[in-house]
Parts: structure tokens; C-alpha cells; sequence
């Protein structure tokens, strides 16, 4: 194959300045003529999930000088949703995956590149790096950071939730809390469960990006680093090679995939708002409606929490997303191209026969060893013909309440509530309404709304501990729902529905929602309507005509943000539905 001309000697040739700012960086002469690869990671000590990532940069660093290129290290340190869950700061979550996207198209841009390695784990940082290498668009590898270790009893992260709530009603004493508090994280990696972090690294690999096997492998594992190294090798090649840029690789058949693997292993409700956002870098449209299309008749195999029993760790011992793959190959677009140059069919077959899945064995094997345990890979990754479910993990609710669409992760919550009639208890805030669920205020039957949190609102936070509060409640949790404009965390569990669009700030009927409406939830079918009031059943027409006039006397609160990142957040997210990016006006 013929080898093309690289960007960086074009722009050495335009930029007489380029070559002596370099070596006054450190670079070498013999640097300058070779690949130069881009290497943004979102490395930093803001949390496990970015703290240890300087040790795969080193490695991606080291795998691109073997290949004979330069590799050069750019940060984008993300914020842990974790750390600021129940406060303002939450606020600033999903804003943050916009601005990690601007900053690598800043930085990738202004000073080109052959190729480059992006390294990330969590939450934002992952779909962030998704954004920003759809749009520099220059031959890309993923490096996925793995997840952490679960910690003793098998105490995961999302389990915090659940003793606070515990300890909030006195059922447990402060020193069970502080010691679920201490050892609930380990070690390094992203939280050990299919939450948002771990649902968005297995996103990366269904697309084709990562190296065959390589996400959310156990974040202490030397397989870890050696897949970092070979990444920044494959930089190197890629950026040697025509028609090998993102946008040449993913199509709408890879995001088809992906969906189907999200399906597969019930992944968090947050990839709602993250793959429609990656879809329209590439420009592709995808939608709550492609998702909720998709998951209907999907199998469902992944036993892994929090919908199912097992930490994460336990995913790549089981064969991670090619097992997964394998199970589900009759439905997905096996001839879409990846990274490697080959197709996800040849990649699959290929890792049949160097071993991949005899190491991950050794690994679940070590693993049983040390806890004492004999899981098999089946109890983790149940074959396609003994699926969990056989309708995928969520499902879009729509109807007057919510025009756009709403979302339930439907593997996590009770089937007491798949069809119910409630009564709306409206709270403009999560503040109020964990106040109400904690102490219960609210009572059996009904539909706890939390409103004016979703982009424009508020940003669109988390209602983690609302939902919580409710999930672990014994009486609560199986007979009132939470419907909000706010999203919720991947470890969510319960009868709670978020996204719900238009939202409140922008006029959705959400806004318009009052004390003792008639709330009608049908998951089966995909039905969410306000169909009485104070108790008394409506006609469609009636309840069309008393929402007018609502909306008639119907003011938007006043800004909660009036500056900086969240109120340009404010004016330019769009829908929840649509992927809450920055929607900016020809």
C-alpha cells in the first residue's frame, strides 16, 4: 500500500516556527520528521477512574516511539459525578462533556497531527473523547481505562446509595456506613458496575475504535498497559493509511451495534444522552426512538449490577464485549470496519484463535481462587438461548406528558410498576423531593416528579440519591414512581423514569404537572399520559384543553445560571432526546 504524505511535515514546511518550539519542548531533531501522534487522555487526580491514566499514556507513548513515531501527551482531566452527586456541583457533569470535546478539537487542530490515541474511563471523559475525535477526524485508537477491583462482601460503589438511605432511616448504624464508605473503591479503574462509565467504554469498542477485547479490563491488569502500547503502535500504521480516519470507520450500521450490545448488557440510561450526541459529531442521526426500536426483542444476557448480580471486573473474565458479541452475532452488522483494518467479523473470528478467550478463563479462574468462589463464565454472560430478557434493558415512554419521549431502564425496575395509575406529587427540585421519599411524605400510589432539571434547568444532574432512597425503600420502591426532566446515574435502579422531553425550562408539559393529576404508566405500551385531575379521569380532548390553559398562565423560572459554562449550556443544549448537545442556529 502506498504510503501518503503526513500532515505534520506538510505544516513543518508552512510553520518555520514549528520545528525549534518543538525541541525547545523536548523533542529530538530525529522526532521531528516522524508520525507525530495526538495522545489525550483524561488524566488527572480528580478521581479512580483518571488517576491512574499516565500509566497508559506512558505506555501508548512507548508503543508509538516502537513504530517509529512521536507521540505527544495533551490532558483533558474530567470531573467524577461521584464526588459532587447531591450537591451543585453535579450540575456541571454533562455541560463537562461538551467542553472536554471543544478542548480536544482545539488542541488537535490548532497544531495538527498523523493520528492519534485517546485514553479515558468515565462517565464524561469517554463520550467527550468520542465527540472530539469525530470531529478532528484524524486515524484514532481508543484506550478504555478499565474498571476497578469490587471490594470485600463484593461492595461495589453504587451500593453507597443504598446504606445512606439505610443509615437516613436508622436501619443501619454509622460504623456498617463508614465501612461500606471505606472499601466500597479499592482501587483505581472506573466504578464496578454497568453504570455510565463502564456502559460508555464498552460503547467505544462496539463502535470499532478500541483494540479487539480491550474495554473495561480490570484496571490493575498488565494486559491493560500492553493494549495502551499496541494502541500507540496502531496509531502509527493508521496514520500511514488512506481512508482509515473515524468517519471513514463509523457508520450507522457500527452505531446499530453498539445499541445492540447497550441492549444486550443493560446498559445505563445515560448512553441516551451520549451516543445520539457521538452520532451527530459523525453526522449521524440517532434517537431515543432508535434505541427504543432496537432494544425490542433484544436479548439480554449480562448478569453484572447493578440490574444484575456480579461486579464489573467480572465482565472481561467472562470474554468482555466479543463474548457478548458472540452471542449476538445473528443480529449485528458484522462487516462494519474497525480500527485494526478488518472488519468486526474477521476481528471476532481472529480472536477465536490467539487465545483471548483461554486468558480471560485464566483471569476468572485467578479470581474464584481469591474470593473463594466458582463463578462460570455462563453466570456472568448467559448464552443467547437463556437470555435474562428477550426485550433489551430500556424502553421510550411517550404521550402528553412527555411528547419527545421519556426513558425506563426496565431490567431495574420492579414489575409492579411496568403498569400502574398514580397520583402526581410535583417538587421543582431534588432537594424537596428527597426530603418527602426520605421522610415519607409521599405515600404509595404515587408519581413523584422532580422537574426544572434538565439541560436548561439545571444542567440536567443525576437524581442518584432520590432514586435510591426510593429503590431501597421496602414499601416505596414498588409502588411510586420518579419521573423527571433530570437524568439519572448508571447504577440507578427503581421505578424511575428521566429525560423526560420537552423539559420543564422549556415549557414541556412536565412544567405543567399538578397535585393529584392522574399519572398513567403503561412500559409494555411505551405509554406515559396525565389522564385526570384531582382524582377525576379525563378524556384525551379534556386533558388536552385543561393543559392548554395551564400552559396559558405558565412562566419559566428565572435563570438558575446567569454566567460562565452552564449558562451557554443552558441556551444551546438540545433536547435530552436529541443528546443534549450544544445546538447552535445557522
Amino acid at each position: 500500500m502506498k504510503e501518503k504524505q503526513l500532515i505534520s511535515q506538510r505544516m513543518r514546511e508552512i510553520s518555520p516556527e514549528m520545528d525549534p518550539l518543538r525541541l525547545g519542548t523536548g523533542w529530538s531533531v530525529e522526532d521531528l520528521s516522524k508520525p507525530q501522534i495526538f495522545i489525550e487522555s483524561t488524566f488527572g487526580d480528580s478521581h479512580p477512574g483518571s488517576g491512574h491514566l499516565d500509566k497508559l499514556v506512558a505506555a501508548a507513548r512507548e508503543g508509538v516511539s516502537e513504530e517509529g513515531g512521536h507521540g505527544a501527551r495533551y490532558f483533558t482531566t474530567d470531573m467524577c459525578d461521584g464526588e459532587s452527586q447531591g450537591t451543585d456541583g453535579i450540575n456541571y457533569s454533562l455541560a463537562s462533556r461538551e467542553m472536554i470535546a471543544n478542548m480536544i478539537e482545539i488542541q488537535a487542530n490548532a497544531t495538527p497531527f498523523d493520528a492519534g490515541v485517546f485514553i479515558a474511563s468515565c462517565d464524561k471523559g469517554m463520550p467527550g473523547n468520542l465527540m472530539g475525535l469525530a470531529r478532528v477526524n484524524i486515524p484514532s485508537v481508543v484506550v478504555t481505562g478499565g474498571t476497578m477491583a469490587a471490594g470485600p462482601e463484593m461492595l461495589t460503589l453504587e451500593q453507597l446509595g443504598m446504606y445512606s438511605a439505610k443509615y437516613e432511616r436508622g436501619e443501619i448504624d454509622k460504623s456498617r456506613l463508614d465501612w461500606a464508605k471505606q472499601n466500597a473503591c479499592p482501587s483505581c479503574g472506573a466504578c464496578s458496575f454497568i453504570g455510565t462509565a463502564s456502559t460508555m467504554q464498552i460503547m467505544a469498542e462496539a463502535l470499532g475504535l478500541t483494540l479487539p477485547g480491550s474495554a473495561l479490563l480490570p484496571a490493575t491488569s498488565p494486559d491493560l498497559v500492553e493494549y495502551a502500547r499496541e494502541a500507540g503502535r496502531q496509531a502509527v500504521r493508521l496514520s500511514k493509511m488512506e481512508h482509515m480516519r473515524p468517519r471513514d470507520i463509523v457508520t450507522l450500521e457500527s452505531f446499530e451495534n453498539a445499541i445492540l450490545v447497550h441492549a444486550a448488557i443493560s446498559g445505563s440510561t445515560n448512553a441516551l444522552l451520549h451516543i445520539p450526541a457521538i452520532a451527530h459529531e459523525f453526522g449521524i442521526t440517532i434517537t431515543g426512538d432508535t434505541f427504543d426500536r432496537l432494544h425490542r426483542g433484544a436479548h439480554y444476557l449480562l448478569n453484572v449490577r447493578p440490574a444484575g448480580e456480579y461486579p464489573a471486573e467480572f465482565f472481561y473474565y467472562a470474554g468482555g464485549v466479543p463474548a457478548i458479541m458472540e452471542e449476538i452475532k445473528s443480529v449485528l452488522h458484522l462487516d462494519v470496519m474497525t480500527i485494526t483494518g478488518k472488519t468486526l467479523g474477521e476481528n471476532l473470528e481472529e480472536l477465536k484463535k490467539n487465545g483471548f478467550y483461554d486468558r480471560c478463563q485464566e483471569w476468572l479462574d485467578k479470581a474464584n481462587k481469591a474470593r473463594g468462589t466458582n463463578i462460570k463464565k455462563e453466570d456472568i454472560i448467559h448464552p443467547f438461548d437463556k437470555a435474562i430478557g428477550t426485550d433489551g434493558s430500556i424502553a421510550i415512554l411517550k404521550g402528553n406528558l412527555a411528547p419527545e419521549g421519556a426513558v425506563i431502564k426496565h431490567t431495574a425496575c420492579p414489575k409492579e410498576m411496568f403498569k400502574a395509575t398514580l397520583h402526581a406529587r410535583p417538587f421543582d427540585s431534588e432537594e424537596e423531593c428527597i426530603d418527602a421519599v426520605l421522610h415519607h411524605k409521599v405515600q404509595p400510589g404515587d408519581a413523584v416528579f422532580i422537574r426544572y432539571e434538565g439541560p436548561k434547568g439545571s444542567g440536567m444532574p443525576e437524581m442518584f440519591y432520590t432514586s435510591e432512597a426510593i429503590s431501597s425503600d421496602k414499601e416505596l420502591g414498588k409502588t411510586i414512581a420518579l419521573i423527571t426532566d433530570g437524568r439519572f446515574s448508571g447504577a440507578s435502579t427503581g421505578p424511575v423514569i428521566g429525560h423526560c422531553s420537552p423539559e420543564a425550562q422549556a415549557g414541556g408539559p412536565i412544567a405543567l404537572v399538578e397535585e393529584g393529576d392522574i399519572i398513567e404508566l403503561d412500559v409494555f405500551a411505551r405509554k406515559l399520559n396525565i389522564v385526570g385531575v384531582k382524582g377525576e379521569r379525563k378524556t384525551p380532548e379534556e386533558m388536552e384543553k385543561i393543559l392548554e390553559e395551564r400552559r396559558k398562565s405558565w412562566v419559566p423560572k428565572p435563570r438558575k445560571y446567569k454566567a460562565g459554562a452552564l449558562r451557554l449550556f443552558a441556551e444551546h443544549a438540545a433536547s435530552p432526546m436529541e443528546g443534549a448537545y450544544l445546538k447552535f442556529k445557522d
